[in-house]
């Protein structure tokens, strides 16, 4: 099962109902992070949800309000003991920006690991996460992510027992390893099905509609995208400053083949974001507004 809560949905500045840009998933007892702006520390407290475990945190860019939040975010995870590594993906300068910040967060009791983005798309499998950054179109370098929780086959017990494998190798086989019994070598894939379908989430925000988010958002059981703005008036504004509508992010998750869509990254001059849902679910059924603490479960389906 993967847990996934926007823990802020604002774009630009914080408003009293709502924080900056970030996204939290748990699967397995490690959490991972995209983006972490001012208030996603209240936002988990808020949420019940600790930042102790939090061993990945990806940043789609360096624009302040998806990154001013880590300095002290940093600081509670040292407050909290942890001692494991950190590992932070993001675009080129990422050592760097983080150094910077900090600057007020210098001693902490864990080792940061780093991986830059220098490459269009680029994959990651950290801590049970399938990671796949791509580049979108902002007025900064900037990336998307897809996260992915892969699902084996199923463990065929007949061909287990036809191959004389004694049971106390089957869970070996089973978690993918090789094992080797009286001299013969047995692998996986003799005794696993086909791959099952997996959990997939994918997330956009600071771009411009791209054929490159649909490709990588396809399929995806939840699509969390930017709506920057719901006025259909300012579509040149959303195309001036690399941003998106509700109605071109609903004709991604429609191009996409998503299950849901939840609307995020909102203007802080938008009011009234419900009165544009009904033109925004002509285009796709299933979107939602995002909210401060809108969580869901996701788990894998039998087939």
């Amino acid at each position: 099962m993967l847990d996934v809560c926007l823990l802020g949905t604002a774009g630009m500045m914080p408003l009293p109902n709502r924080w900056l840009t970030s996204l939290m998933m748990r699967y397995n007892g490690n959490d991972l992070l995209i983006d972490c702006g001012e208030g996603t520390q209240i936002a988990m407290k808020e949420k019940g949800w600790s930042p102790k475990p939090i061993g990945i945190i990806c940043f789609t860019h360096y624009h302040a309000d998806h990154i001013s939040g880590l300095p002290g975010l940093l600081l509670t995870m040292g407050n909290a003991e942890r001692t494991e590594p950190v590992v932070m993906i993001g675009p080129k300068g990422l050592e760097r920006v983080v150094t910077a910040l900090r600057m007020i967060a210098p001693e902490l009791p864990f080792p940061i690991e780093y991986r830059e983005l220098s490459e269009a798309e680029e994959s990651f499998e950290i801590q049970g996460y399938h990671i796949h950054a791509y580049r979108v179109q902002h007025n900064v370098t900037c990336y998307g992510y897809t996260i992915e929780i892969p699902r084996a086959g199923k463990f065929d017990v007949e061909r287990a027992k036809n191959l004389g494998l004694p049971v106390q190798m089957w869970n070996s086989l089973q978690k993918g390893n090789t094992v080797s019994w009286e001299g013969a070598v047995y692998t996986p894939e003799m005794v696993m099905g086909p791959k099952r379908k997996g959990i997939k989430v994918a997330y956009c925000t600071d771009s411009r509609p791209t054929e490159r988010i649909v490709a990588n958002a396809r399929g995806a059981d939840l699509f969390v995208c930017e709506g920057m703005y719901a006025e259909k008036e300012k579509l040149a504004k959303a195309r001036q400053y690399k941003h998106m509508t509700f109605y071109e992010a609903a004709q991604m998750a429609k191009d996409a083949g998503v299950e849901e869509l939840w609307l995020t990254h909102f203007s802080p001059s938008l009011t009234n974001h419900r009165s544009y849902m009904p033109q925004v679910r002509e285009i796709f059924a299933n979107a939602h507004l995002g909210k401060d603490g809108k969580t869901k479960e996701l788990d894998f389906i039998d087939e």
